[in-house]
């Protein structure tokens, strides 16, 4: 791409020169000084050829996290005889080397492959991107406006760039969906994050005819989020980060991107600096736009790739950009330049982007929630009380255990539970009751087992598991020290002596800080016991376990073991025989606040379970 704005006016297309930038490691390749030394392209060439019987490691197409390396234009490593192919081939090499590790599923390359759109170029560019295709790893490539004529659209017909990166070249990938007649724009789809993707790569300037079969392929596939890459859409000013459209990115804006919801993210060269900027789409949701490319950098690049890391666990996209091809050198032969390449952290190169996956994608793909599932599944061997709130507010609650512990509702204030539509999208009931609690005075409802419920003299002294699915409230009201679940009578009602005997025998609920507490007087000991998790964040829902093993308790989030949990033995539960409350906690056998927020559904169990046995699970 030769191209970039000038710093004082964004309108203004100023011809520059060559320099580069990246990081991470890979191995054989020479170093900058050494390549040139050695002749150009001949290092790269013979690396391409020793690296043609690798093999791409497997990939976790279910896994959450997953990479999509991303390479922008390389037109300097093949340019006529002044090029050399070692850094892209090392850049190859390390994808192909760390393919599992990262879980790399796709490689896009931006454009510009080359800087004249030679033949003698696209021949020397050719071995490089055979690498990729003896180690089945799929990519996708399009044309820069060095690849081709840039003064024609993608009508053009044939050219050099067509002869190296026609149809047929990619027809091997599993990705590959098809191209447009003129082979110059294809689309692939490829499976990760237990999810199908779709990427688009276009031309550097698609003909209307084009854009007309890029909606149709978007349009055939209607559930799927869509990544656009392209060669120019965004542009950024020296120091300054935020990215701005240029003619042709307004262009691919109003025919392509701004009334296809489905489109999230898109990327493309040309252009240097890298910049990034989000723009509201016609649906009102966010588009990611990036520009990134580092041929103004040392030895053209440095066979930068930009790596983007999707967690969609986290709902982060984690962006790094590193050079395989200068880090895996000698530390102690790298030339100055070199030193400084090795990966760039700067905030435009090395970023995270907070995407709700879910509710971004939402409109076109709403997030797949379990079948909800009979209260008759749920009730496993051991099983001594279960009660699901899934249906109207009511004056009882049944125990579907079948052991009789129904919850009778009881009300501190005028302020009674709601019956509400929300869950946990794994919760085998599809609904909850939101509990309007608060203190100073005491206020909302709670529910109360009978004063000869069988779960009231249960001491659990083969071990328990208690588990629930829990949504905090989030008013801005104090709640603090607020009450999940909890067992009337104190520790002196008890018979126990140690710690504060005015405190409940059993409480689970929540510290000022919104941290799970399950403090427990256990059946065998006289003093409390306990567990403290992490803050909860108010507003999402989330599934809590304790799980006693008949020593030890242990508490679970989302079925991960949280710290914090008491290494000294305890064994049971120690009761003075009066109900449990559910929605409310006390001191003293004063119940001092209602429970804020959504209980979905409650079980417990005679016994220690396996998260695998878990509710959710």
């Amino acid at each position: 791409m030769n191209e970039r704005y000038d710093g004082t006016s964004r309108r203004k297309l100023l011809q520059a020169g060559a320099l580069g930038a990246g990081a991470v490691f890979t191995s054989g390749a020479l170093s900058a000084g050494n390549a040139a030394a050695t002749g150009t392209g001949q290092a790269g060439r013979t690396s391409a050829e020793a690296g043609s019987s690798r093999t791409a490691g497997r990939i976790d197409t279910e896994h959450p996290r997953f990479t999509l390396a991303v390479v922008p234009d390389t037109q300097y490593q093949f340019d006529e005889d002044r090029g050399d192919p070692a850094p892209l081939t090392a850049t190859f090499d390390w994808l192909i080397d760390n393919r599992s590790d990262e879980n790399i599923v796709f490689m896009a390359h931006l454009g510009d492959v080359t800087q004249n759109a030679l033949a003698m170029e696209f021949a020397q560019a050719d071995p490089v991107f055979k690498i990729l295709d003896r180690a089945r790893f799929p990519y996708s490539v399009l044309a820069g406006n060095h690849d081709i004529d840039g003064s024609k659209d993608d009508t053009r017909g044939a050219s050099p760039y067509l002869d190296t990166f026609n149809p047929k070249r990619f027809r091997w990938m599993p990705t590959y969906g098809g191209s447009t007649a003129n082979g110059y724009n294809s689309y692939h789809v490829f499976r990760a994050a237990g999810r199908q993707w779709l990427l688009l790569a276009m031309d550097w300037r698609p003909s209307d005819a084009s854009f007309a079969w890029a909606r149709d392929v978007i349009a055939k596939h209607p559930k799927l989020p869509v990544i656009l890459t392209t060669h120019e859409i965004v542009y950024a000013d020296a120091g300054d980060p935020t990215a701005y459209f240029s003619d042709q990115g307004n262009r691919v804006w109003d025919q392509l991107i701004d009334n296809n919801d489905q489109i999230f993210i898109t990327m493309n060269g040309h252009y240097w600096p890298p910049g990034r900027v989000t723009r509201k789409n016609a649906a009102g949701n966010d588009v990611h736009l990036h520009i990134t490319n580092y041929q103004d950098r040392f030895y053209g690049g440095s066979g930068m790739v930009r790596l983007y890391h999707f967690d969609l666990a986290r709902n982060t996209i984690d962006v790094e950009t590193i050079s395989p091809w200068i880090m895996g050198q000698d530390p102690a032969e790298r030339n100055e330049l070199e030193e400084h390449e090795i990966e760039l952290t700067d905030d435009v190169n090395r970023f995270s982007i907070p995407i709700d996956f879910d509710e971004r994608f939402s409109r076109f793909a709403p997030a797949t929630v379990r079948p909800a599932r009979p209260a008759s599944q749920l009730v496993i061997p051991g099983t001594a009380a279960y009660w699901r709130f899934d249906g109207p507010v009511a004056d009882q609650v049944i125990d579907q255990s079948g052991k009789g512990n129904h919850l009778t509702r009881k009300q501190l204030s005028s302020d009674a539970p709601t019956a509400s539509t929300e869950f946990h999208p794994d919760q085998p009931g599809h609904a909850s009751w939101l509990f309007p609690g608060n203190k100073n005075p005491a206020r909302g409802g709670y529910l109360q087992t009978a004063d000869n419920a069988p779960l009231n003299a249960l001491t659990f002294q083969g071990g328990y598991t208690i588990e629930a699915f829990v949504k905090l409230a989030d008013d801005g009201q104090d709640h603090s020290w607020e009450g999940l679940f909890t067992r009337l009578g104190t520790g002196r009602d008890a018979g126990k002596t140690g710690s504060d005997p005015d405190e409940p025998t059993v409480k689970l609920g929540f510290s000022g800080g919104r941290e799970v507490q399950w403090a427990v007087y256990p059946f065998d000991k006289n003093d409390t016991f306990t567990n403290w998790g992490h803050e909860m964040v108010a507003g999402r829902w989330f599934h809590l376990a304790i799980v006693n093993d008949g020593r030890h308790s242990i508490v679970y989030v989302d079925s991960s073991e949280l710290l914090r949990n008491p290494a000294t033995p305890s064994n049971g539960l120690a009761t003075a025989g009066k109900p449990w409350l559910v929605g409310a906690g006390h001191y003293a056998n004063t119940i001092d606040q209602g429970f804020a927020g959504n209980i979905g559904e409650l079980r417990i169990v005679t016994r220690p379970l396996k998260p695998s046995r878990f509710l959710n699970a």
